[in-house]
């Protein structure tokens, strides 16, 4: 199965994002096989920067090494995937700005929402900063369920059990780019979270 095939946006309504570097992932994946689902912002303004970029781009080399942090021997994202894991982003194109405006996640929404109806068995949901928990929230929202993620600091929140439609939400943060290198003490929290994530699909299937 190709998500690109199945996920796409026919109308670009947003304007504060690039719609020249519009992303949805086009690998062929084994639905069944994943189960866990990282979610992180936004598509990077140069396409070669993307998870699926050949040769691996910046957001891949950034996020395998959030993997290593957090004890999983990947050096590919062939490895990550086997691992059950897929890469994707709340909003499928790049910001033009430093933010990315409410309406844009609300609109993107809806495609990220089709994205997760594809991986069924998926188990857990990463969610890699600020706009991956906003576009959870809204989508909770439009189905009548109560926030994901309730309303605080992320670093007050991760400690907590969130779930989404029967499945653990993990809130996190960005670890696709130049910001996973900045601040150490985010870097570490990344890597407990990834790192429960796997415990929890690990523990599921022994």
């Amino acid at each position: 199965m190709r998500v690109n095939r199945c996920v796409h946006c026919t109308s670009f309504p947003c304007a504060d994002v690039r719609h020249t570097a519009y992303a949805v992932p086009h690998r062929v994946f084994e639905q069944a096989a994943i189960q866990i689902v990282l979610i992180s912002e936004a598509a990077p303004a140069d396409p070669t920067d993307g998870y699926y970029a050949r040769p691996p781009g910046l957001f891949l080399r950034t996020t395998l090494q959030a993997f290593r942090d957090a004890g999983a021997d990947v050096q590919s994202l062939d490895d990550i995937v086997a691992l059950g894991v897929y890469l994707t982003t709340a909003v499928k194109c790049a910001k033009l700005r430093t933010g990315v405006s409410s309406a844009t996640i609300g609109s993107c929404s809806h495609l990220l929402e089709k994205e997760l109806s594809l991986f069924p068995n998926a188990r857990v949901y990463l969610l890699m900063g600020d706009v991956a928990i906003k576009a959870i929230n809204t989508i909770a929202r439009r189905l009548g369920e109560p926030p994901a993620v309730p309303r605080g600091a992320t670093y007050k929140l991760r400690d907590q059990v969130h779930t989404f439609q029967g499945r653990r939400v993990f809130p996190s943060y960005l670890q696709a780019g130049p910001s996973f290198f900045i601040e150490r003490s985010k870097r570490a929290m990344i890597a407990e979270d990834i790192s429960a994530a796997l415990a929890l699909v690990r523990d599921h299937r022994s």
